[in-house]
């Protein structure tokens, strides 16, 4: 009871907080809400502006409203801060001061949780640690010297305290879930819950520094063969739960002004981060799953840096496949065939109509394909995509919620270069590629050796295991007819039996015949 009591209270201060520093004003005049929905916001609110935390007077009235209310609300509105096109330029515009320009803590701290994390030898590593230079939601990052080689570093500290203030905003956010799954029947198809516990995962892996290390390092590895692209180097002796060093890398803003005065090819750019992104996550499985501008750089000669490993992305090879092969239906507009696959990978309900899917699916892409992408709304786009969701009965995948914000963050900060930029069109070549690559003839070779592998090594035990077989069944048998089989006869084995031994001595033969 208390704890509903706290999480309503909270949800109440939420409202306040925005009325308080401006916020919901910015967001009724962003999305030109007016009449009587204006009023009765406003009537509610205003009487309890009071109640709601101050926040920081420096920042615009949103970003205020979201770093007075915790961290993860500071998560939300970094993933909306790519979206211009959905909130609206002026609430773009403010939501990009939660990327790196959030108010820092004092270096005192910092050096406070360096030396307790690094013990005696933290300064014997680290030197000149300098005031912060980016503060996000839940860490920020000093400039420094690696004492043992005189290298530049960035060492990155968490904020004092964020671990429980991330436990009190998602404890509410369960409940507010809860509470929407209970009022609004609807909304189960989409699993709120399942959301937030899957936000929950992600964001949890950022509280501990020594992960996003490990994620930074794989992430570098997988990195070697890209071209035109750096990830920093991990500095191992210098990094534990709450602080991590790494690499020091100089590069422009990921913005038009700058990139445009280097000298640069903002299409080309933007083209480039859909396909690293893509690249990634289908070649590799494992992508940035963070890509807003506060975590890129781009170095003068166009390599693409990335910065900040906490959100990582994994995808497991049939993920892949079926993820490749509905982009890849879109790419060619072949509908009826990015439906099926949506019906094999179970994301529809069987008992809906193939036909009727794919021809949601035709509505949905063909405005892509055929109007000028700057003139598209992807707020309505996105409306409607949620429409035919539920008019087919998909429930929310947690498993791609991450690959499909990535998605929508990285075309966002490409759209900001380039206006233009179509996703499709960027993606073409990537995904054609793996399709090549991994449903090909090539691929159907190696597939058809790993199962080869897999019968040599099993080969030698399938007669001793279809033996054990037939004695389990005929010991199941007999207990069954007290020792007698159906119309007095002695139990044998069941005829299914004799299938499975006929099996097993097919794959033994197989084995066989491609190992002798």
């Amino acid at each position: 009871m208390f704890s509903a009591l706290s999480h309503l209270w909270r949800l109440f201060r939420t409202g306040a907080t925005f009325e308080r520093t401006g916020a919901m004003v910015a967001i009724l005049d962003a999305f030109e809400i007016r009449g009587w929905p204006r009023i009765a916001l406003r009537a509610f609110a205003w009487p309890f502006g009071m109640f709601g935390r101050p926040g920081n007077p420096d920042l615009p009235p949103l970003p205020r409203a979201l770093q007075a209310m915790g961290p993860a609300y500071v998560k939300f509105g970094q993933v909306l801060s790519t979206r211009p096109d959905v909130t609206g330029r002026e609430l773009g515009d403010q939501l990009r001061f939660l990327q790196d320009r959030l108010t820092p803590f004092p270096t005192a701290q910092a050096r406070e949780s360096i030396a307790d994390e690094l013990g005696a030898r933290a300064w014997e590593l680290i030197g000149d640690l300098g005031e912060p230079v980016a503060a996000a939601s839940i860490a920020q990052v000093h400039p420094a010297v690696w004492k043992p080689t005189g290298q530049p570093v960035a060492v990155k500290v968490l904020r004092p305290g964020v671990r429980r203030q991330f436990r009190r905003d998602i404890a509410a956010f369960y409940f507010i879930s809860g509470l929407v799954e209970r009022i609004v029947p609807g909304s189960r198809r989409l699993r709120p819950s399942a959301v937030v516990a899957h936000f929950e995962g992600v964001v949890s892996t950022e509280l501990d520094l020594r992960l996003e290390a490990a994620a930074a390092s794989e992430y570098r590895d997988n990195a070697r063969a890209d071209d035109r692209l750096h990830v920093p180097e991990v500095y191992w002796p210098g990094t534990s739960r709450r602080v991590l060093t790494l690499e020091w890398v100089d590069g422009l803003l990921v913005e038009p002004g700058p990139l445009a005065a280097a000298g640069l090819d903002l299409t080309e750019i933007a083209a480039r981060l859909i396909r690293v992104f893509l690249r990634h996550a289908l070649r590799d499985g494992y992508f940035h799953a963070d890509m807003h501008q506060g975590n890129l750089r781009i170095a003068p000669d166009g390599t693409l840096i990335m910065l900040d490993f906490g959100i990582m992305g994994r995808l497991d090879p049939i993920t892949r496949r079926h993820y490749a092969e509905i982009l890849y239906s879109f790419i060619t507009r072949d509908y009826r065939r990015g439906a099926e696959v949506h019906f094999e990978a179970g994301y529809v309900p069987a008992d809906r109509d193939v036909e009727a899917f794919a021809q949601s699916l035709r509505s949905i892409a063909e405005p892509i394909h055929g109007q000028e992408v700057s003139s598209i709304s992807m707020a309505r786009l996105l409306a409607y995509l949620l429409e035919t969701s539920e008019r087919f009965g998909m429930e929310t995948r947690t498993e791609l919620i991450l690959l499909q914000r990535t998605m929508v963050v990285a075309e966002g900060v490409a759209r900001t270069l380039d206006p233009h930029c179509n996703m499709w069109e960027a993606a073409k070549p990537v995904v054609e590629d793996w399709i090549r690559e991994n449903l090909g003839p090539s691929q159907m070779a190696r597939d058809i050796g790993q199962t080869v592998k897999v019968l040599a090594r099993l080969g030698p035990r399938l007669p001793g295991l279809a033996q054990e077989m037939v004695l389990l069944a005929e010991e199941a048998r007999t207990r069954r007819s007290g020792g007698k089989g159906a119309g007095g006869d002695p139990a044998g084995p069941h005829p299914w039996l004799w299938g499975a031994v006929g099996l097993a001595a097919g794959a033994v033969l197989a084995w066989a015949a491609l190992t002798l």
